[in-house]
C-alpha cells in the first residue's frame, strides 16, 4: 500500500456510551492502522437532526490531535444556521467539511435557502474564502433522485467547480462503475480528486436494505453468494472481507491513490481489508 491514503467515516453515537465506543473504536484504528488515517469525517442527520452529538463526536476527535471533516448538510437550513456552524467549526480549528446537500427531513416541505450541494460550496467559498477544504459526494452509479445521467454528471460538475477541493463516492461494487464516472467528468473539465467510498460488509440483509434506498448496486454474483450463506454471520463477513479487499486492490492497481471506509463505527472489518492490502 505505498503512498496510500485513508480516511474513515463515522456517525455521532445517540449515547455517552456509544461515544465512549467510538472513542475505544477510533484508538483501535489509530494504533493498528497502516497508513494511519489521514482523517475522520463525522455524519449529520437529515436536517441537521444530529447536530449536537454531531458537535460531540467532532470534538472528541479533535481533543485527541486528529484531522476531523465533519459532515454538513444544507437542505431544509438557512444562511444563518450554516454561518453559525461554520463559525463553531472555525473556532474549533477545524480545517475540512464535507460539504452536502442532505435529506429533507420527513414532513418538511420547503428545501429552504440552499436547494443543491453547489449552493453550499458557492456560499462557503463567498463567505470564507479558501479557509476551509470542502470535499463533495459522488455518485458512479447515479443519485437515486437524478432526472437522467447527464443531468447528474452537470450537477457534479457544477459542485466541483464551485470550489471543491476533492470528491468522496457513495460506495459501489462495481469498479468499472467508478471508472467510467471519473472519466466523464475528467471530460467536463474536473480535476479533483474523487476517492472511492469503500463499505465494509457485515450484513447482508442491512446492506441490501440500504443499497435499495441509495441506488448502489450489489452484483447478482455477490448477491447470490451472500444469500447461500443463509444466517452464517462468519461466512457472510469473510467473504464480504474477501470481496471489498480484491476490489480495493483492483482500484489501486489501477492509479487510485487514497480510499475512504464508511467504518459504520467498527475496527475489524476496515482493519482486515487494510491488512489484505
Amino acid at each position: 500500500m505505498k503512498n496510500l491514503e485513508i480516511s474513515v467515516e463515522f456517525f455521532p453515537p445517540q449515547t455517552d456510551n456509544g461515544l465512549q465506543n467510538l472513542d475505544k473504536t477510533c484508538q483501535n484504528l489509530q494504533n493498528n492502522l497502516q497508513p494511519k488515517p489521514k482523517y475522520y469525517s463525522v455524519t449529520y442527520g437529515a436536517g441537521g437532526s444530529t447536530r449536537d452529538k454531531t458537535f460531540a463526536a467532532v470534538k472528541m476527535l479533535k481533543q485527541q490531535g486528529l484531522i476531523v471533516a465533519p459532515h454538513l448538510s444544507c437542505i431544509g437550513a438557512s444562511q444563518q444556521n450554516i454561518n453559525e456552524i461554520l463559525d463553531h467549526y472555525k473556532n474549533l480549528n477545524i480545517k475540512k467539511i464535507v460539504a452536502l446537500r442532505g435529506d429533507l427531513p420527513s414532513g418538511m416541505a420547503e428545501t429552504g435557502e440552499f436547494q443543491y450541494a453547489s449552493d453550499l460550496v458557492k456560499f462557503i467559498r463567498n463567505k470564507y474564502g479558501d479557509y476551509f477544504d470542502l470535499i463533495v459526494a459522488a455518485y458512479p452509479e447515479f443519485h437515486p433522485q437524478a432526472k437522467n445521467v447527464q443531468s447528474d454528471i452537470s450537477a457534479f460538475v457544477e459542485k466541483a467547480k464551485a470550489g471543491a477541493n476533492a470528491a468522496i463516492t457513495q460506495y459501489f461494487y462495481n469498479v468499472d462503475a467508478y471508472f467510467n464516472f471519473v472519466e466523464e467528468v475528467q471530460k467536463k473539465g474536473v480535476e479533483i480528486p474523487i476517492i472511492p467510498g469503500i463499505m465494509p460488509i457485515s450484513s447482508y440483509s442491512k446492506l441490501a436494505r440500504f443499497s435499495d434506498a441509495c441506488g448502489a448496486e450489489i452484483p447478482r454474483w455477490i448477491r447470490k453468494k451472500f444469500e447461500s450463506f443463509g444466517d452464517d454471520t462468519e461466512s457472510v463477513k469473510k467473504f464480504g472481507v474477501e470481496v471489498v479487499s480484491k476490489m480495493c486492490e483492483k482500484l489501486l492497481q489501477n492509479g487510485v491513490k487514497e480510499l475512504h471506509f464508511y467504518s459504520m463505527n467498527q475496527a475489524d472489518l476496515v482493519l482486515q481489508i487494510a491488512k489484505n492490502l
